[in-house]
């Protein structure tokens, strides 16, 4: 949705889609290895209200200076439905574990 909510995992707060895409366009041209994989566990649609939320798991990979990086959480996505189409309203993205180099000793 043009006015969705993202929380990333360093607790970064994006509103709108052009801050999202412009935080996310950084973070490609800074590591172009990068991978997200979100992994749904559950969806549960409230058709009354054209809601639904979808809960899962994710897992990111990148290789910074001093090696590859892979942090990994669980995620929840509020999905609304608008003329028939299902669009994200927010996401949380909550991270569980890091494993590599300097960046997972300290929150970014």
């Amino acid at each position: 949705m043009p006015d969705a909510t993202v929380v990333s995992s360093t607790s970064a707060m994006s509103s709108g889609v052009g801050l999202t895409v412009t935080r996310m366009a950084t973070q490609f041209a800074r590591r172009p290895d990068t991978k997200w994989v979100r992994t749904p566990e559950r969806v549960t649609v409230f058709d009354a209200w054209g809601v639904a939320s979808e809960r899962g798991q994710w897992v990111g990979t990148w290789t910074e200076p001093d090696g590859p990086i892979v942090i990994r959480g669980s995620y929840e996505a509020q999905w609304r439905r608008v003329n028939g189409l299902w669009r994200i309203q927010g996401q949380l993205f909550v991270p569980h574990r890091c494993d590599g180099g300097v960046y997972c000793r300290a929150r970014p």
